[in-house]
């Protein structure tokens, strides 16, 4: 049988190209804002794009983070692409403006320190060692990113000394920022695989595998 996926739905997002996407890597797939699918579904993806404020806000406004803390707490996978993986850091600071996040990771999402901004294009990635994520992926690769903000600093003194630390996965835009986190159930990308080609679309099966 093929892995149930929900696609949240929280007003910001590029929910059908996800969809598709997911599809394509082997899942059956909903869209939907209905906490009672997105508890029960073999895979939650968290979609974000635009404002940090605003993602938290449509998020909180169904409930999101509450579904993605019991999923997580279950042991229940989750994936958050490009804003909604920002949403899961502690805080955002945009334009002088503090939002909490859903403080699954310590860290603060900020605006890029680099020439250009936003960060659009193809880029490449230093991954870690033991990634499922990356598995089979050539080290090489490219994937798409379109952001101005992301988390530069990952702060590994507030991490859980009793749980295995996060695989953190690293692009440069000037400076370096956090492109990809792997903590367990959470999976998060910066860039958007469903828009990364064959490398994006084997990422997807890689976590649609874990279901």
């Amino acid at each position: 049988m093929r892995p149930r996926v929900v696609i949240l739905d929280y007003g910001s997002g590029n929910l059908r190209s996800a969809e598709r996407a997911v599809q394509r890597a082997g899942a059956d797939v909903t869209v939907t804002a209905d906490p009672h699918a997105a508890l029960e579904a073999d895979g939650l993806l968290v979609p974000g794009v635009g404002a940090f404020a605003a993602c938290m806000k449509g998020l909180r406004s169904v409930g999101g983070e509450r579904v993605i803390g019991k999923r997580l707490a279950g042991g229940r996978p989750v994936l958050g692409i490009c804003v909604g993986m920002q949403i899961l850091f502690d805080r955002g600071v945009e334009h002088g403006v503090r939002t909490e996040g859903c403080g699954e990771w310590p860290g603060t999402v900020e605006r890029l320190r680099a020439p250009i901004v936003p960060h659009m294009g193809w880029n490449t990635l230093d991954v870690p060692e033991g990634s499922r994520l990356f598995a089979g992926v050539d080290p090489a690769e490219r994937f798409y990113f379109v952001h101005s903000y992301g988390v530069l600093d990952w702060e590994l003194a507030a991490d859980n000394p009793h749980i295995p630390a996060p695989l953190v996965t690293w692009a440069r835009h000037g400076e370096p920022f956090v492109a990809a986190v792997e903590n367990g159930p959470l999976w998060a990308t910066q860039f958007h695989p469903e828009k990364s080609g064959d490398a994006g679309a084997r990422l997807l099966a890689n976590w649609v595998g874990t279901l």
